[in-house]
């Protein structure tokens, strides 16, 4: 029996580059934003403000990385993996800290899911572009743009 297994996770250097390349994103788009990497257990490893992005995305930006990291899918997937059962739409939307819509993608790097990413203040297309410029930029596994 084991009693402890080894757990990858985002490193802090590897957080750092992504919340830069989101943000450089949002720059090249012109929008502003708040950017957050949790690792998997939905700890904040990294995160960026830009000026004049609205504050009261802050929080929401740190729970997509909880939502996308903990749960190892994108968080505008929860409406399509809920689909056909109105009791799950309704007691996971309930959840504190849990995002249902996008912006939030996991963090995956040879096959482990290590992390999450979320972008919230422009539209939700747009955070997830972001997103994935954030996992580009350290070589994560790439997440579709129709699930971004």
């Amino acid at each position: 029996m084991k009693v402890a297994v080894p757990q990858a996770t985002i490193s802090w250097e590897a957080a750092h580059v992504a919340v830069e390349a989101a943000v450089r994103k949002a720059e090249a788009l012109g929008v502003r934003i708040n950017v957050a990497v949790a690792d998997g257990s939905g700890n904040l490893v990294a995160f960026l403000r830009m000026p004049g992005a609205f504050p009261q995305s802050i929080s929401i930006a740190i729970d997509k990385a909880y939502t996308a990291g903990g749960f190892g899918f994108p968080t505008g997937e929860w409406m399509n993996i809920c689909a056909g059962n109105e009791g799950m739409k309704l007691g996971f939307s309930a959840q504190p800290r849990l995002i249902v819509f996008g912006g939030g993608l996991p963090i995956r790097v040879e096959g482990q899911l290590v992390g999450g990413i979320g972008v919230s203040g422009a539209s939700e297309e747009q955070d997830g572009v972001c997103a994935r410029a954030g996992l580009l930029a350290i070589g994560a596994e790439d997440v579709p743009p129709a699930t971004a």
